[in-house]
């Protein structure tokens, strides 16, 4: 047997070892990693494809930057995993699942010491405003490909069953819905948990393909630099990504608002609460703006020549294509100040609906919606938009298009094309 003084001897030499390996297993660890992501024609929603279960099975989901976690029809698969887990009831990861909207609490629910009692998290179909009478959190492998390596790792990750019922409304082939939003159960935070990595999520959505980065990017691109930032503001009790806008702006001139426009909510900063959606097709804005908002850009657009024509559901303001070039109202949402503007511009602006008709892409929201304005997905598209929840804040670009470049472009493994830099 050592004696304790040589077993005192080698511990140094056993500690270093220890930090050795342990540095040269982070140094191999992935700090990105890539979701591809597609745009349904029919439905305008946004779709990637994760592998879970053990054997792994695609299954098609939809993005929602505003859902609190990861849901799907676990009974589409057709063997049982065996890595799942349930998710016992009153445990600290069935707490962190349930949200606001979670009809039943952490302690609710009569406790019986001898019969085992799965956690019970109720999921939302965020596109038809659904939410399930039943729903059980599960843990199983979940894999994702790393941008830096293209290898592929996997990780124990919680998502909730959810019945057949509840996939009504979306895309076809789609099994449920991926929350991106700022909970902890959320797939990007249960992400950032388990790797080294920086708690960012950027989004580069297309009208056909597209990338979601979870973590770290690589900053060689001047597009990347050039970010603008604005900070996240919270919408309490939502765990949605809101930012104020302060005013808005066609070519340059402000329209005429009367504050009690603005739905000043909490945090809303005295301006409007404007929620980043990826799920609503088309920005929405209330009632009241959007008249003003429409006038505004119908004047800039008959002072610049365009031909207004028959409207086309469900967009009102319609013009004849051949008129419709880049050359068209400028939008900007002015945000914490005068220097701080998201622009929008032509092919985010102008939605062409035939050869020969192209309409304006903002839609009335309605007289008491939810949020004054909402930013759809038409208006992120081939723009990058970063959320950084560690500072709070959220860049975005102006559009890939002005820069020969676009969503669709991005190679994985890397951050942004090279003929774009």
């Amino acid at each position: 047997m050592a004696s304790s003084s040589s077993m005192a001897s080698l511990l140094p030499i056993i500690i270093i070892s220890f930090l050795f390996l342990f540095s040269l297993s982070n140094a191999h660890s992935p700090v990105s990693f890539t979701i591809p992501v597609t745009k349904d024609a029919a439905t305008h929603q946004y779709l990637t494809t994760l592998s879970y279960d053990t054997p792994l099975v695609p299954t098609k989901l939809v993005l929602d930057l505003g859902g609190s976690f990861l849901w799907l029809h676990c009974a589409s698969r057709n063997t049982p995993s065996s890595s799942s887990l349930t998710t016992p009831h009153r445990s600290l990861q069935c707490f962190a699942a349930k949200t606001h909207k979670s009809p039943n609490s952490f302690l609710s629910g009569p406790v019986d010491q001898h019969h085992y009692q799965p956690c019970q998290v109720f999921p939302e179909n965020s596109i038809t405003g659904t939410i399930a009478t039943e729903g059980e959190l599960v843990e199983d492998l979940i894999a994702l490909q790393s941008a830096e390596s293209k290898t592929i790792h996997e990780h124990q990750s919680r998502f909730t069953c959810s019945p057949n019922s509840l996939l009504h409304g979306l895309a076809t082939g789609a099994r449920g819905m991926v929350g991106l939003a700022r909970s902890r159960s959320s797939l990007p935070s249960q992400v950032f948990d388990n790797f080294s990595t920086q708690r960012k999520l950027t989004l580069c959505l297309s009208s056909s393909k597209g990338v979601l980065l979870l973590g770290n990017v690589a900053y060689e691109s001047e597009i990347l630099k050039s970010l603008t930032f604005t900070p996240l503001v919270t919408g309490f009790p939502s765990l949605d990504y809101f930012i104020n806008v302060s005013s808005v702006k066609i070519n340059g001139k402000r329209l005429s608002l009367d504050a009690s426009e603005f739905n000043e909510q909490e945090g809303g900063g005295g301006g409007a609460l404007t929620l980043i959606s990826s799920i609503v097709p088309y920005t929405t804005m209330q009632s009241s703006i959007y008249n003003s908002f429409k006038e505004a850009f119908l004047d800039a657009a008959l002072s610049m020549n365009m031909t207004r024509v028959a409207s086309v559901a469900p967009f009102e303001l319609c013009f004849g294509s051949s008129q419709v070039g880049s050359s068209v109202p400028v939008i900007e949402l002015v945000l914490q100040s005068e220097m701080v503007k998201w622009s929008v511009h032509g092919r985010n602006s102008m939605v062409r609906v035939s050869d020969e008709v192209s309409c304006l892409g903002f839609l009335d929201g309605g007289v008491n919606p939810r949020n004054s304005i909402v930013i759809g997905g038409y208006q992120l598209e081939d723009v990058i938009v970063q959320f950084d929840l560690a500072t709070s804040m959220v860049g975005f670009s102006s559009s890939l298009l002005t820069k020969n470049t676009k969503c669709s472009d991005f190679k994985f493994g890397s951050s942004i094309p090279a003929e774009s830099i």
